[in-house]
């Protein structure tokens, strides 16, 4: 299997070159290095791409996962195909510039995703960090983004499966026009695409994003806001169909918080206030 996409500039600045080892050539701020994996910050012609290489899982990695009744992540096609879908969804998201796959065997499979940088932005989880003491005047607006964003995704098929306030970029240069507010989803390494999609997803994704929003001060107003954005029906009607998947959310954060309190207090760890 391979595929090659490149988009402007990059068509025309790797016109005639192998795509594959430009990629690989490529300098920068790297943030991971694994011997399957890569990603890094590095800037083409004076502009900030995002890289992310895939050089093969292995097949230990995909037995594993399988045993697990887990999907594996074989590369970058997850990402790419999640990002172009939710595009034509009207969800703003990640900007491909390229795209390559090579190989038929699962394991060894090369391929990357280059994406342009989305910046100036800060990130959800950071810009809410303060709203219990400080709300902005924009609360409902995300609130309702956010819950809009959720339902265009789900509805097109794709859930996301690390569906966190951190995965959400709100872009903070001037907008394009008055009280237009622009917020992106990132981080679709794992993300699932089909033509429908099973209520488990839709529900591991909505407890995903109530647990990473626990401390951010939201109220039960701001908790029915997001519901009635998200179904798109009147709230009564909502709390009547809605109330076991509203019940099952609720256990289901409480169950990822206590095994987020474990993980980062176990002996040795400090826990920093501020």
């Amino acid at each position: 299997m391979n595929k090659i996409v490149l988009r402007p500039p990059l068509d025309r600045l790797w016109a005639g070159r192998n795509p594959f080892a430009t990629v690989e050539a490529l300098q920068g701020q790297v943030f991971r290095e694994l011997a399957g994996r890569r990603t890094l910050r590095t800037e083409i012609d004076g502009r900030g791409y995002f890289v992310k290489i895939h050089r093969g899982v292995g097949w230990g990695e995909i037995f594993k996962n399988l045993l697990s009744l887990r999907a594996p992540v074989l590369g970058a096609r997850n990402e790419w195909r999640a990002a172009e879908r939710l595009t034509e969804l009207g969800v703003d998201t990640l900007r491909v510039a390229a795209f390559g796959e090579r190989g038929i065997n699962p394991a060894r499979q090369h391929s990357f995703i280059v994406t342009e940088e989305l910046a100036p932005t800060v990130s959800l989880e950071d810009y809410c960090r303060d709203w219990p003491c400080t709300p902005p005047a924009i609360k409902r607006a995300l609130i309702e983004r956010v819950a809009d964003m959720a339902r265009r995704m789900h509805e097109g098929g794709v859930n996301h499966r690390d569906y966190y306030l951190c995965h959400f970029l709100l872009h903070t240069d001037p907008p394009p026009a008055p009280a237009v507010l622009r917020l992106s989803l990132i981080d679709l390494h794992r993300a699932q695409v089909r033509r429908l999609l099973p209520l488990r997803w839709r529900r591991k994704d909505l407890a995903g994003l109530y647990f990473s929003a626990l401390d951010i001060g939201l109220t039960r107003r701001d908790l029915l806001r997001f519901s009635r954005a998200y179904f798109a029906k009147p709230l009564r009607r909502v709390l009547k169909d809605e109330a076991a998947l509203f019940d099952w959310i609720e256990r289901e954060a409480a169950r990822l918080s206590d095994r987020y309190q474990r993980k980062f207090s176990a002996p040795g760890t400090r826990e920093v206030s501020s």
